[in-house]
């Protein structure tokens, strides 16, 4: 297979060199807080992982500027792996997280925006640490990649097919004639959501610290919190609202907010991804809220809908932050939060699951079945925002759609062998291949999942990239024939 192995060894070299610099918040946040041992776990790997990037791009600086699809998703699933393993090298030299395999799983969760974590005591965990690990949300949230194409053409690099392999970004190819500059408007966006929701926790209360923590992870869909029991530690109604906001918002397409610019509010509502997205929020809080208060399990109407708002969208969104334990919910709570898992939020958003737009599809291609059981020689075309779906992207979206569901139930299997529980088993895989984080049972809002084998946390980890990368991007690097040279 014709591999342009110097075109892939130089985007690597320019990640190690990326991750390396991206590292420097967090040791300057260990600094602040006086906290030697992680300066010197961040010193120890921020050098190498720039000296050892610059080398790579050094002896592999020839201009090529011939990528291809496949030299695409080697390129998306090696850096992501890599990305992983250095982010998680400060963790296991400070001796916080000893285990590599743990540091890696609580690296690759970060990096693909999971929340789910083996942590026990968070609190325990120095400042700059916790830093870098909700900071692996921020970065892993538009990708890592997007932020790397933004710097390719400097590099004499095409990115053009890494964009296609990086499946759970924004559609870089409808913004601006240049990629580039289409990456650098995306995170100047992203950018300002940060910002913004950072000076809204401060007014709230959280101190900068706090609230750097949790936008990251809120813009980044995350979840990463630095307590133990997440957002509900600061029992707040203006926090849980403003982080509600934004989880919504980071779930929303982010490519209508441009649209906004162009076309004004007109044309973003008319999107129907987008009014799906809202009326499944919207249908979901009613019901949860009317619920809780009937049942008497929150005795305020207020409470009840607070608590069931962001419920709702930290779920629909992947981002995997809690204000209660819904573990403890009625099992009807539970259900509709168990289906938001798996209906996840807008394509080309920061979210995971099986995103909006794909459900929506695949429910009008029932609709369609249903009508052609009543009128065979009827000629019923599927549309999206009044323009007719080709057959191809249909049959995409049911093939990823059926190859979800498979994952789900071969890994839920293979987790099961542990011995734990159906709903812990499978939620935990519902959660990690969805990029949620927390699930239900052993795997809740208050637990984590630190009680899996080492094997099993591997897995765990393997479908959390899956998931972020939509899986056809992993998958279609363990097929022969996509290493056949004659293909």
């Amino acid at each position: 297979m014709d591999l342009n192995w110097n075109v892939i060894f130089r985007v690597t070299g320019a990640l190690f060199i990326v991750i390396g610099i991206s590292m420097l918040p967090a040791m300057i946040v260990s600094v602040i807080y006086n906290e030697p041992n992680i300066i010197e776990a961040f010193i120890k790997t921020i050098i190498p992982s720039i000296f050892f990037g610059s080398l790579l791009m050094l002896f592999n600086r020839q201009k090529e500027d011939r990528t291809k699809v496949r030299d695409g998703y080697i390129i998306v699933a090696l850096c992501w792996v890599i990305a992983s393993c250095i982010a998680s090298v400060p963790f296991i030299i400070s001796g916080e997280i000893a285990n590599p395999i743990n540091a890696f799983f609580e690296t690759c969760s970060g990096f693909s925006t999971t929340g789910a974590s083996i942590l026990t005591d968070i609190e325990a965990m120095s400042k700059g640490l916790l830093f870098w690990r909700s900071f692996t949300h921020w970065l892993g949230g538009m990708g890592i990649l997007i932020f790397a194409i933004a710097l390719l053409p400097s590099l004499g690099i095409s990115g053009q097919a890494i964009a296609k392999a990086e499946a759970p970004g924004p559609t870089l190819d409808k913004l601006k004639p240049k990629l580039s500059d289409t990456a650098k408007m995306l995170y100047l966006l992203y950018l300002f959501f940060t910002v913004t929701e950072t000076i809204l926790l401060m007014f709230g209360g959280l101190s900068l610290f706090d609230s750097l923590i949790h936008t990251f992870g809120t813009v980044g869909t995350g979840g990463f919190s630095s307590y133990s029991d997440s957002i509900a530690h600061f029992d707040s109604a203006y926090v849980d609202i403003i982080i509600s906001i934004f989880m919504i918002l980071s779930g929303i397409n982010f490519n209508l907010y441009f649209i906004i610019i162009r076309q004004k509010l007109k044309g973003f509502f008319k999107d129907a991804e987008l009014r799906l997205y809202l009326s499944i929020i919207g249908i979901s809080t009613l019901f949860i809220g009317v619920y809780l208060y009937a049942a008497g399990i929150i005795n305020d109407i207020g409470t009840s809908f607070r608590y069931s708002l962001f419920q709702t969208a930290t779920i629909i969104t992947t981002t995997g932050y809690a204000t209660a334990n819904f573990d403890l919910w009625p099992t009807f709570c539970k259900m509709l939060l168990l289906i938001l898992m798996f209906v996840g939020a807008c394509s080309c958003s920061t979210g995971g699951g099986i995103k909006v737009i794909r459900l929506s599809i695949i429910l009008k291609l029932i609709k369609r079945g249903i009508s052609l059981k009543l009128h065979p020689n009827a000629f019923v075309s599927l549309k999206m925002n009044n323009k007719p779906l080709p057959v191809d992207t249909v049959s995409a979206i049911a093939s990823f759609v059926f190859l979800y569901i498979i994952t789900i139930f071969a890994s839920t299997i293979l987790i099961s062998l542990n011995g734990f529980g159906l709903m812990t088993s499978f939620s935990a895989v519902v959660a990690c291949l969805g990029n949620i984080g927390p699930g239900f049972d052993l795997v809740g809002p208050v637990m984590n999942y630190s009680i899996f084998s080492n094997g099993s946390k591997l897995l765990l980890s393997f479908l959390m990239l899956a998931g972020r990368l939509e899986l056809f991007t992993i998958f279609l690097l363990l097929t022969p024939r996509f290493w056949n040279p004659n293909r």
